[in-house]
């Protein structure tokens, strides 16, 4: 069960990750891939960890790194959830037995038919994640392009009845994410590009209006 409802990612400083935490976010992503313009190092992430108070849950992202890595960093950082955002098979999340998983799946043409299989092999795994995170497909990329989702294709999502979370990013600012929390109701939503002034630059005003429209667009759906 997904225990939160607003998440910014990206988060590169601890000014940032205050602010977001005050401002009424509930989760921050620390990202870990090297090839992201938001990525931050052990350091950078524990002062960060270490500056948020408690209840706001801290999101490891991570892309194609290894399971002892994984474990390590979120052991280290005491993380909430560890995000996966790569080409992860489902035997990574065995590997990873203990550890919250929120697998983000890369929406594309082929629509959910390839995370229905996916979760297929990691059910008879016993190795489940415990929520799937929506981004959108562009090739050669992990995330993070502010391309926004397919918004009926996402609410197709609750008709496969895989009985998790859907949380919803992609392209998501705050003009646009009431619209998509109504179109696609989803559990939980998350932005990185959509709050910055510039790529890995979180906005003071952007991230306000963002948590502001998504907590009132939520709360008018009962999510």
């Amino acid at each position: 069960m997904i225990v939160f409802r607003v998440k910014i990612c990206g988060i590169k400083t601890v000014d940032d990750a205050r602010h977001a935490a005050g401002a009424g976010a509930d989760a921050i992503g620390i990202t870990f891939y090297r090839g992201s313009v938001r990525a931050v190092s052990l350091g950078q992430a524990r002062g960060i960890a270490e500056e948020l108070p408690h209840g706001v849950a801290k999101v490891g992202v991570f892309v194609n790194a290894g399971a002892d890595e994984v474990r390590q960093t979120a052991e280290r950082l005491r993380l909430d959830y560890v995000q996966l955002h790569g080409d992860e098979p489902p035997s990574m999340l065995g590997e990873l037995a203990g550890l919250r998983v929120i697998r983000a799946f890369r929406l594309g043409n082929a629509g959910w038919q390839p995370l229905v299989d996916y979760l297929d092999e990691c059910r008879r795994l016993a190795a489940m994640p415990v929520a799937i995170l929506a981004d959108a497909w562009r090739e050669g990329t992990f995330g993070g392009t502010g391309q926004a989702v397919d918004w009926a294709l996402a609410r197709q999502f609750h008709e496969l009845q895989l009985d998790l979370p859907l949380i919803m990013a992609g392209g998501l600012t705050p003009q646009n994410v009431g619209e998509a929390i109504a179109a696609v109701s989803p559990a939980a939503v998350d932005t990185a590009s959509g709050v910055e002034s510039s790529p890995g630059c979180k906005d003071v005003a952007k991230v306000e209006a963002f948590i502001a429209a998504s907590r009132t667009a939520l709360l008018g759906r009962g999510l």
